[in-house]
């Protein structure tokens, strides 16, 4: 694909609309440096230089739309809480609409913060209680949801196994945008194994593929297209859910596409440096989906996603990317 083409299909995207649904967090960063070991612990002492939050979890996939398309709805599960109050200031200030938030007094917002010196994570520290949500949490959920379909152009479920996203709420939401005409991918998490029948597009890494195949991973191969274990588990998920399409991102094998009907399509990875993979497949759910709503071919989608997958990984943190990056890049392996 070439860039004039990547125009055509970013200015198309500049008009969708889209709803993101999954678990929400809120993810820290506390930078700093390390000079000496702790004299109580074998264990080194951080000393603080800054600190910065950013919205995670589905939150990220809705920062990586927002820069790309007309408009954001997030819709996921908070608590009434600080943490909350800061996902939803940090979420206002990119633009992303969070109406479709649904805040539970009897949980905590979700928070993972990540301890960072000299471009290294020393520990991370996950704030989280996994439970399935109420019949009223639920029934809020998709009355929100009902609300927005009509606004919107896709569904992207991003599922971190926290809890929200269960089979139920999954269901529902597939028949009321399917009913209306919406193009739904998916993020899977195998520890929280739903029945994905119904979406357009599912979006798993691969040891999640194989996981969710219940085939063993030996490990990949050089070339994903000769990886006999690999296509074997395209066919069985492809089948297994009735799926028009399956993106299976490979890290730094880059990513591959299996569709019905159709010889898997491999595109290899485009990341130059990486220093950070936290995010990358949020935003490859989040290009591929919006540029399937623009008009892109699964291909030329899985190309965006790759991509943008490979400007995101060399960032440290939660980050997001520009058009102009994603055209820069786009010249670059032309």
């Amino acid at each position: 694909m070439n860039r004039d083409r990547l125009q055509h299909l970013l200015t198309a995207a500049s008009s969708r609309k889209l709803l993101v649904v999954g678990d929400v967090m809120l993810d820290e960063f506390v930078w700093g440096r390390v000079s000496r070991i702790s004299p109580e612990a074998p264990v080194p002492v951080v000393e603080v230089e800054k600190e910065t939050s950013y919205p995670g979890g589905a939150a990220n996939v809705a920062r990586n739309l927002r820069p790309f398309c007309a408009g954001v709805h997030l819709c996921g599960l908070v608590g009434e809480d600080v943490h909350a109050g800061r996902l939803r200031e940090l979420l206002a200030e990119e633009l992303i609409s969070t109406d479709a938030l649904v805040a539970d007094t009897g949980r905590s917002t979700i928070v993972k913060t990540r301890i960072v010196a000299r471009q290294q994570q020393v520990v991370r520290v996950d704030r989280e209680r996994r439970a399935k949500v109420s019949a009223e949490v639920l029934e809020r959920s998709c009355a929100v949801i009902a609300a927005l379909l009509p606004t919107v152009d896709a569904v992207i479920f991003e599922d971190y196994g926290k809890g929200f996203l269960g089979q139920v709420l999954k269901d529902r939401v597939t028949e009321m945008a399917r009913s209306a005409g919406k193009y739904i991918s998916a993020d899977p998490n195998p520890t929280n194994p739903l029945d994905w029948r119904g979406v357009d597009l599912l979006k798993p890494n691969r040891s999640e593929a194989f996981s969710m195949a219940g085939i063993p991973d030996n490990g990949a191969g050089p070339n994903p297209l000769a990886d006999a274990p690999l296509l074997e588990v395209g066919g069985i998920l492809l089948k297994k859910w009735d799926l028009p399409a399956l993106l299976v991102t490979l890290g730094e094998h880059g990513m591959i596409l299996f569709q019905r009907g159709e010889a898997p399509y491999h595109t290899p990875t485009r990341a130059r440096e990486v220093f950070d993979v936290s995010g990358a497949g949020d935003t490859a759910i989040a290009l591929h989906t919006l540029a399937v709503c623009a008009g892109a071919t699964p291909s030329e989608a899985a190309e965006i996603s790759n991509h943008a997958s490979g400007i995101v990984v060399a960032k440290l943190g939660t980050a997001t990317l520009t058009a102009e990056e994603l055209l820069h890049a786009f010249s670059k392996n032309a």
